[in-house]
């Protein structure tokens, strides 16, 4: 009895082991003694998972031990992709078709949630084909738009019956990977703002009811939102940092912290969301925000919460670029600079106390410098009096006599240092993030930073805007 009971368990062992993996059959008339290619989508790319050998009858098998991540795959053939399938909880079934049309020909074999997903991709070629013609009406541009009425019209009516038929598969099928393909792309319905108690309507509702709502359709720690066709995750995550906050480091770490808690969840999400982030802000289209890349390299990175996936060598890179980035940040009091001068006088920043100082480092022999130079004399000429500004030039090369000739040829009427000629113990390379010149600072009249980083032909749109801003804040409310 009891070697029959170890005999029944090793059965029934085997049988769950079996049970394992993904086996997912294909027959495909047309096809025969060839090579097919599982692949998949991640994010911005393709891969290959499997291969599998086609038989004479188009026959052929995808099967491992180890799951397939949940998500959108393909087949693959000569380097063509033939058609879209799923692969979600169950991984053991099969899809018959024929060369002659993928989709319309389609049977699938034991998962209802691929049955779906082609049912759905035929529902949306039947509704494509009954809006072409009133897409044609809508875009020719030599109708009136009495005569594109109609058309609109019949436009409105099959949005109408695609979102009819997309909310009966969401709420009859609320677990499947075809729903949670479909939510992603439904927009979040905003209800109609409530009054106060004073009678006003809450102007604010909306906005804040759309932010706080914005991922409800979309599952920030579901992996397989990684492997869709489209960059859906990083595309939602960027509109939603880009659109629905103030522009400022503080608010928009907060905000990536609030959502890499939620992607945690899935150690591949929480991956993805954190390092997408990460390279968003490196160098960031927006003056200032290089600090929320400052944020996240010491909150994820340098304390090791990435450490199951990235290699020390590379966190220790991005460590060192966010100590360069954290020198002279926006808001902070720019480091004093003393250094000698063309007539080897010591010139300090601080001395200088006009409402702003730009301070402007350099390389004599850099062929960049030597083009824009030139622009920021241009400007400095006509400019100096309207925004009460200095300039704080300062030589990044050793060569005093190089130095001398590039103040002669390029006419600079400002203050010039060589950098090198310290009277500092701190390099002012550790000071200032000023590794590529040429690198502009600009400070207000107490020292603090507001601008770093620009281009010479930004400086006088910065100023203006500067000056427009403080001035609106000076006004009573």
């Amino acid at each position: 009895m009891r070697i029959l009971a170890i005999t029944c368990l090793i059965l029934i062992s085997s049988g769950l082991f079996a049970q394992t993996g993904y086996k997912i059959g294909f027959k495909v008339q047309g096809l025969k003694d060839t090579t097919a290619y599982l692949g998949f989508f991640l994010q911005e790319r393709t891969y290959i998972k499997d291969t599998a050998k086609v038989n004479s009858k188009g026959e052929f098998l995808f099967e491992g031990r180890t799951p397939l991540a949940e998500g959108v795959y393909f087949l693959v053939l000569n380097n063509a992709r033939l058609f879209d399938f799923i692969v979600s909880a169950n991984q053991r079934f099969s899809l018959e078709t024929s060369t002659e049309d993928f989709i319309k020909n389609m049977v699938v074999k034991g998962d209802e949630d691929n049955k779906l997903f082609f049912e759905n991709m035929l529902f949306v070629a039947s509704l494509q084909k009954e809006a072409d013609p009133f897409v044609k009406i809508v875009q020719d541009s030599t109708l009136s738009e009495d005569q594109k009425k109609a058309a609109r019209e019949g436009l409105n009516k099959i949005n109408t019956k695609a979102n009819t038929y997309n909310n009966q598969i969401i709420s009859q099928h609320p677990k499947t990977l075809t729903t949670r393909l479909l939510k992603m792309n439904t927009p979040v319905h905003v209800p109609d703002p409530p009054k106060k108690a004073n009678g006003n309507i809450d102007s604010t509702f909306q906005f804040r009811y759309y932010r706080q709502h914005y991922f409800d359709n979309f599952d920030l720690g579901d992996e397989a939102m990684l492997r869709t066709p489209k960059v859906f995750y990083a595309e939602k995550v960027k509109d939603y940092l880009d659109r629905l906050f103030v522009q400022h480091p503080d608010t928009i770490t907060k905000a990536i912290n609030s959502l890499a808690a939620i992607a945690k969840r899935n150690q591949e999400t929480y991956k993805y969301l954190v390092w997408n982030c990460v390279v968003n802000y490196q160098n960031p289209t927006i003056m200032g925000l290089d600090v929320v890349y400052v944020n996240l390299v010491d909150k994820y990175f340098t304390s090791g919460e990435m450490d199951y996936w990235l290699d020390k060598k590379t966190i220790q890179n991005m460590k060192e670029y966010a100590d360069k980035l954290r020198r002279a940040t926006i808001g902070t009091a720019a480091p004093n600079l003393v250094m000698q001068d063309q007539n080897l006088q010591p010139k300090a920043l601080y001395d200088l106390k006009n409402k702003y100082t730009i301070v402007y480092f350099f390389k004599p022999s850099c062929g960049h410098c030597r083009e824009e130079t030139p622009k920021l004399v241009t400007f400095y000429n006509a400019n100096k009096k309207r925004f009460n500004l200095e300039v704080f030039a300062v030589s990044t090369d050793t060569a005093m006599q190089e130095m001398k000739d590039f103040i002669k040829e390029m006419k600079t009427p400002w203050i010039t240092v060589n950098g090198p000629r310290s009277y500092l113990k701190t390099h002012f390379m550790n000071l200032y993030y000023a590794e590529t010149t040429p690198t502009v600072y600009i400070t207000d009249d107490k020292k603090k930073i507001i601008a770093r980083r620009l281009d010479v032909e930004q400086i006088e749109g910065f100023l203006a805007n500067y000056e427009k801003m403080a001035a609106q804040k000076k006004k009573p409310l």
